[in-house]
Parts: structure tokens; C-alpha cells; sequence
């Protein structure tokens, strides 16, 4: 089966080279380079935090799982670090959310337990309690992954089982006809093929209306978009974090190298992606008090970067994979929740594209949905 995947960030590297170990012949299109979309600009938290419905929930927790199946396959010690993630809640609001995710986490069976300052301290061993911090919570299943790293050794795979790459080609129009689809390339190229992946995140709505499929995204280019997602990057710092850390005024999580990622949820409205904040701004600054306030060893960090993130997020916030009908050779995948569902949704995607396999983990998630009631 000849199948062209359009996209090489995280959703398109995991469908390439499980297609290509299915032997599928697999073409992979690539406007610019890898991991120059959303893949690039993740926090990469690998959790089921905060996926409702259930459904949605239970497909995150299912892509952790496989993130711990592919890396027994892979050289893990590169890009997966299951490390947990610890959580904490101050007084008021914030409390009451935290017990109440905890307890809507426990009657899934989702592994999560209360914990003492001095077991977080014990953790890790630079944090710094703000004295408002009133519960803490702790999920050993949770990780994160170096998304980079993790696209190499994925293409490395799906290279060595015959997977072609076309870089750079930017893929303007997809037509159809039956039992086939065609790739049509900016400056006149196309190409035939019998099935083609749509993995281009943020600008799904766009490539897929070229063939009449509507999947209505959010807009990450407007200031205050859902879909926009500021990140720091420090440069290397004395400091010791060995885990997710999420708390009401910030997260982060270790990125290599001594450096730290890190991202302040509420800060995001104040971001406008035409003129991204510079590393010695006010924004900047008020990013990096953040950060000495919950770490020590930060007090005088460098910021080496500030990216705004431009995410994956269909309209209705949740994922959508499937043949964009019952006759399609088309094949949209596009999630909010990419760097946790990747590895997974390259698998399941692969079972109903080469096997014809329909995967209940997907039922609920399908593209036809914008055309109907999601149930």
C-alpha cells in the first residue's frame, strides 16, 4: 500500500514508522523541517490530567501506556522520562479543584496519591513551598519526553523499513477520486497514492478544506487564543528538578543540559504571536521571579528563549483521527494532546489503515462528528 503522510512533527513521525513497520510504502512531505510546528513549541508532559470526557480521558491513558511500550523498543534514555509529576494547590479555589481532579482520578483508577511537604522536598530537593501551599499531590505514572530527540529516533526506524522523505515540499491541495487520493505540491507536483495521513496540527482546517473535509480548528494567530502557549527556556542552571512540576503559577520540567522549560498558563492572554515577548521584557521578567519563587539555585537565570507555541487544538478541544468518510482515502490526525497520543495514535491509525481494523479507542473521535452530534 502506498501512503503519504503530509507532516513531520510528532503525529506524523509516529504514523510514518508505524506504517512503514506494517510495510506500508510510506512517503513523508515536509513543508520546512521536523518539529517546526506545535512538535517544537510542547511542554511534552505525558499525562491524563484534565482529559474529560471519558473517553478522551481514557485515550490519554492508553498513549501513556504506549509511550512505555515504545520505549522498551527504543532507546529511551535520550527522550522518555517517566519520572512522575507532582501537583500542588494554595489556599481557596485552587484547593478545592485539586481534591476535586484527585478524587474524579481515583474513580478512574488513575494512579495518584496525596503527599507531605517532606516527601515533595525529598523529591526534588531545590523546590521551594510558597507558605500558601496547603496539598500536594503525586502521579508516578506521568513523564515527559524531548520531543526532538524522540522525532530522530522514530524517522531512524521508519527510514530503515523504506520510508521516504520529501523535504522541502509544500503540500497546497489534496483531491480524491475512488480508491485513491492525490498529493498536489506547491510549484505543480502530484502524486497518487492509496491513502493519505493529513498530520499538519494547526493548519489542518486549511489543507483538508482543499479537499471538502470541514475540521474546524482554533485559531492560535489571534491574542488570547485557547490555542497560544507561551514557553521559557532557561539556559543551564545549578539547580535540581527530576520531574514534572505543575502549580497554580507555574510549570516545568527539566529540558537537558541543566536547562528548564517552563510555561505560566495564565500569563498566555497577555501574549500576541504578530510580536512574541523578548527574553529581557516585562513578560520575561515576571516569568523568571516565577521561577526563583518555586526553585531554588533560578534566582539569576538567563532566559534562552521565549516561544510562543502555536497549538494543535480542533474547535471542539478534542482529538480527531479517521477516514474523513466511509469511502475516504483520506485520513486526518489532529490533537491537542500530541506529544502524550502520538506513539499511540501512529499504532491505531496504522491497524485501521493497513488492516482495515476499526479501533474503539478512536469511535468517538472521528471527522464526520462536525457533521453530526459528537456522542
Amino acid at each position: 500500500m502506498r501512503v503519504a503522510v503530509i507532516g513531520f512533527g510528532v503525529i506524523g513521525a509516529n504514523v510514518a514508522r508505524s506504517l512503514a513497520i506494517a510495510g506500508a510504502s510510506v512517503t513523508l512531505f515536509e513543508r520546512s523541517g521536523p518539529a517546526t510546528g506545535t512538535t517544537g513549541t510542547s511542554f511534552a508532559w505525558i499525562n491524563a490530567h484534565r482529559k474529560e470526557p471519558l473517553a478522551y480521558h481514557e485515550l490519554n491513558v492508553a498513549g501513556m501506556a504506549e509511550h512505555a511500550r515504545l520505549a522498551d523498543h527504543l532507546d529511551r534514555t535520550a527522550w522518555y522520562f517517566p519520572n512522575g509529576g507532582l501537583r500542588w494547590a494554595t489556599e481557596g479555589t485552587d484547593t478545592a479543584n485539586l481534591h476535586a481532579s484527585v478524587q474524579r482520578l481515583r474513580e478512574r483508577d488513575y494512579p495518584i496519591t496525596w503527599i507531605t511537604p517532606k516527601q515533595a522536598l525529598h523529591k526534588i530537593g531545590d523546590l521551594r513551598l510558597p507558605a500558601n501551599v496547603t496539598d500536594l499531590a503525586y502521579c508516578p505514572t506521568e513523564g515527559h519526553v524531548f520531543p526532538v530527540p524522540l522525532l530522530g529516533r522514530l524517522w531512524a526506524e521508519a527510514r530503515e523499513h523504506g520510508a521516504t522523505l520529501c523535504q522541502p515540499a509544500e503540500v497546497v491541495a489534496l483531491e480524491e477520486k475512488p480508491g485513491a487520493a492525490t498529493v498536489c505540491l506547491h510549484g505543480g507536483g502530484r502524486h497518487e497514492f492509496d491513502v493519505v495521513v493529513i498530520a499538519v496540527g494547526q493548519w489542518t482546517e486549511a489543507l483538508a478544506g482543499t479537499a471538502g473535509i470541514t475540521i474546524p480548528m482554533t485559531s492560535p494567530r489571534q491574542p488570547g487564543s485557547a490555542a497560544i502557549g507561551l514557553l521559557g527556556y532557561t539556559c543551564p542552571l545549578p539547580c535540581r528538578l527530576n520531574c514534572v512540576l505543575t502549580t497554580p503559577r507555574l510549570n516545568l520540567r527539566p529540558d537537558g543540559g541543566g536547562r528548564l522549560v517552563f510555561q505560566a498558563l495564565d500569563l498566555n492572554i497577555k501574549v500576541n504571536p504578530a510580536t512574541p515577548p523578548t527574553t529581557d521584557g516585562p513578560l520575561a521578567q515576571q516569568l523568571r521571579q516565577r521561577l526563583a519563587d518555586v526553585l531554588a539555585g533560578t534566582e539569576y537565570a538567563h532566559l534562552e528563549s521565549l516561544r510562543v507555541g502555536q497549538r494543535a487544538l480542533p474547535a471542539d478541544g478534542h482529538t480527531v483521527a479517521g477516514f474523513a468518510g466511509d469511502h475516504s482515502r483520506l485520513y486526518p490526525i489532529v490533537t491537542h494532546s500530541g506529544i502524550t497520543l502520538g506513539p499511540l495514535l501512529g499504532r491505531l491509525a496504522t491497524a485501521e489503515i493497513i488492516h482495515d481494523r476499526p479501533q474503539p479507542l478512536l469511535a468517538p473521535f472521528r471527522p464526520q462528528r462536525f457533521h453530526s452530534p459528537m456522542h
